[in-house]
Parts: structure tokens; sequence; C-alpha cells
């Protein structure tokens, strides 16, 4: 098993993965840090743990959005990919709640 010290948010974390895995927990350990500074930019710094489930939850409605609207699950066989158009008004209108709720914060 590797560990990978990652930042988010100006701390670093150290995080095991398989070997093999490190650059990808990079990754997505960079997108996390960039959806993590983005709440914080528009609600303030309200504590890491806050700003971390806040995220969390962000980015897991999103996923739900685009599982729910054909994109973000493996489609089944003999089924259409989804389309780039279908994933991005997913993505518009999960944009725009946030949006809101960052606003009612």
């Amino acid at each position: 098993m590797a560990t990978v010290t990652v930042e988010v948010n100006g701390r670093p974390y150290a995080v095991g993965c398989a070997d093999g895995q490190e650059e990808r927990v990079r990754i997505l350990a960079k997108q996390f840090d960039n959806q993590v500074r983005q709440v914080a930019q528009d609600v303030g710094h309200v504590g890491d743990l806050r700003l971390f489930l806040m995220s969390a939850l962000i980015l897991a409605d999103e996923l739900h959005e685009a599982r729910l609207n054909g994109g973000g699950a493996p489609a089944p066989a003999g089924d259409a990919a989804p389309t780039r158009d279908g994933v991005a008004e997913a993505l518009n209108a999960v944009a725009a709640r946030i949006e809101k709720i960052a606003q009612s914060i």
C-alpha cells in the first residue's frame, strides 16, 4: 500500500492508496481542494470540517444528478452513452442549486 500526501485547503493530509494509484489520488484530491476552496470563497471560513462536509455534499449532489440524467455510471449493455448536452444540462442545474444554497448561507 502506498501513501500520498495531498493538500486540501492549505493543509497536508496523508492518504493511503493501492500501489500505482498515487497520481489518481493526487488528481482527485486537487479536484476536491478546488471544490473546498470554492465553498470557502462563497461562504467564508466556517472550519475545515464544515467546508469538507459542504463540499462533499455538493459533489455527491452532482454525482446523483449526473446518474439520474444518464451520466456518471456505466450504461447497461445496448444502451446509448449519455450525450454531452445531457451531462452539461445536469451540471448547470446543479450549479444553479449550489448558487442558491450559497446565497442562503
